[in-house]
C-alpha cells in the first residue's frame, strides 16, 4: 500500500486489512470514507498519523487495572463521537497532542512495561486501530507481555473487533445510551445503541467474561457506564441487555463522575450532576440482575 509512513507489508494480514480500511476510511460506524493517506480528516479529527496527548502510568482507572504500577495509558487525540458533555474535550474535540510514529508507540509500550505497569491501556482507540495494532505487533516482537486494554466509547464496528482478535486481551467499552434519540442529540452520532450493543456482543464472544487473577484483570469484557441525570443514559435497559443478552456475569463500572463540562450548559437536562439516588439505584438493579460491579 502507498501513502502511509510505514511499510504495511511487514505486518500480519489483519493489520494490513485495518490499514486498508483507512483509504477511504471505514474503520468505525461513522463511515466517513475520507482518504486519510492524503491528510483528509473525518469526524474523528485525525489523519494518517496517530496523535497522542499523553503516555503515562495512570492510577485513576479501575482498581483491577491499576495494581501497584498503574495502568500504562496512551491517551489518543480525536474521537469518533462528539459528546457535548465530554470532560476531555481538549483531547477528543480539539485533538490536542503530538503526532507520533508506529515505532514510537511500540517503544513506549516496552518502556511502560519496564516501569512496572499492569497493562497497556489504549484510550479512545476506535479511529486508530491500524497504527495501534501494528505497534502492538512490533512491541510483542521486542518482548511486550502485558495485557492489552482496548478502551473505547463503544461506537465500534464488529468487523473491526474481529480483526483485533489475538491483539486485545481486555475490552473496556462505554455503554453510554439505550435511547437512540438521546444518543444522537448528545453525541451527534446516529444508531448508537444498536451499534454499541452489536460491538459489545462481538467483544464478549472474543474474550468472554472478565478474568481477575491476584487482583488484576487479565482478559475479558469490562463495561463502563456513566450515569447521567434524569435517567438519560438508560441505565436499566443497558443492565437488562447485559444480563440477558451478553452474560449475567458481566463486569460493569457504573460511574458517578458526571459533571457538566464543555457544551453541557447548552442542554437543560444535563446541566446538573446526578443525585446520589440516581447513581445508587442502577447499581442496586445491576446487583439484582447478577452483574459484577467493579470500581
Amino acid at each position: 500500500m502507498t501513502g502511509w509512513p510505514v511499510n504495511i507489508d511487514q505486518f500480519s494480514k489483519p493489520i494490513q486489512k485495518l490499514w486498508a480500511m483507512m483509504e477511504p476510511c471505514v474503520l468505525c460506524p461513522q463511515q466517513c470514507r475520507v482518504d486519510r493517506t492524503h491528510n483528509e480528516y473525518g469526524i474523528c479529527g485525525i489523519s494518517h498519523l496517530p496523535r497522542v496527548s499523553s503516555i503515562t502510568p495512570h492510577f485513576g482507572e479501575e482498581s483491577v487495572l491499576v495494581g501497584r504500577g498503574g495502568s500504562g495509558t496512551f491517551f489518543f487525540a480525536g474521537c469518533n463521537l462528539k459528546c457535548v458533555f465530554c470532560q476531555n474535550y481538549d483531547i477528543s474535540h480539539h485533538c490536542a497532542g503530538e503526532d507520533v510514529s508506529v515505532e514510537h508507540l511500540a517503544e513506549q509500550m516496552i518502556k511502560l512495561q519496564a516501569m512496572g505497569c499492569s497493562n497497556i491501556n489504549l484510550v479512545t482507540a476506535s479511529h486508530l486501530t491500524g497504527p495501534i495494532v501494528a505497534a502492538i505487533e512490533l512491541a510483542r516482537a521486542k518482548g511486550l507481555e502485558l495485557p492489552i486494554v482496548y478502551n473505547s466509547g463503544g461506537y465500534d464496528s464488529p468487523g473491526v473487533i474481529a480483526l483485533l482478535d489475538g491483539y486485545v486481551d481486555i475490552y473496556m467499552p462505554d455503554m453510554k445510551f439505550s435511547d437512540p434519540d438521546v444518543a444522537e442529540k448528545l453525541t451527534g452520532s446516529s444508531g448508537y445503541p444498536q451499534i454499541n450493543q452489536a460491538a459489545i456482543v462481538s467483544m464478549h464472544q472474543q474474550v468472554g467474561d472478565l478474568i481477575i487473577e491476584d487482583g488484576l484483570a487479565r482478559r475479558g469484557l469490562l463495561i463502563r457506564h456513566l450515569v447521567l441525570p434524569d435517567e438519560l443514559s438508560g441505565s436499566y435497559d443497558i443492565i437488562d441487555f447485559l444480563a440477558e443478552e451478553v452474560s449475567a456475569d458481566t463486569a460493569i463500572n457504573i460511574m458517578d463522575q458526571y459533571r457538566p463540562c464543555f457544551r453541557a450548559v447548552d442542554y437543560e437536562q444535563i446541566i446538573r450532576r446526578p443525585t446520589a439516588e440516581e447513581i445508587e439505584s442502577p447499581r442496586r438493579y445491576a446487583r439484582q440482575k447478577g452483574l459484577r460491579l467493579v470500581d
